[in-house]
């Protein structure tokens, strides 16, 4: 893949997620690929790891049905050959609560054959 492909795999990636939209953000990763997301919010630790499209799908099925992204905000993009790390902000809301979490997150994401291999993301709110 060239810089070019990586970014535009990417820009679907962040456009899928803030979007909401399952089918489009599942379909960018390769079937043994690799997910983990770890933070904390309010205090508390967040982890979260899948390995395969199936696991990977119900992990993104909870969050999508669970949090809506807004406002969201690229602060850095670096692209290394088929490896990338994305900077950026959005505003997270709770389906459940309606609290808003204005986030950082960085995301290290290695691509292959146009699919994400693995997708790990760091987050805190600002």
């Amino acid at each position: 893949m060239n810089r070019l492909e990586v970014e535009q795999l990417l820009g679907r990636l962040y456009a899928a997620r803030t979007e909401g939209r399952l089918d489009p953000l599942c379909a960018l990763f390769a079937p043994n690929a690799h997910f983990r997301i770890v933070g904390s919010s309010d205090g508390k630790p967040i982890a979260i790891a899948a390995q395969g499209t199936a696991e990977i799908r119900t992990w993104l099925s909870v969050m999508l049905k669970t949090f809506k992204l807004t406002h969201y905000q690229l602060i850095s993009l670096l692209v290394e050959g088929t490896k990338a790390s994305v900077h950026w902000r959005v505003d997270i809301h709770s389906k459940i609560t309606g609290t808003v979490v204005p986030t950082e997150l960085v995301d290290l994401v290695e691509l292959g054959d146009d699919r994400i291999l693995a997708y790990r993301e760091f987050f805190a709110p600002c």
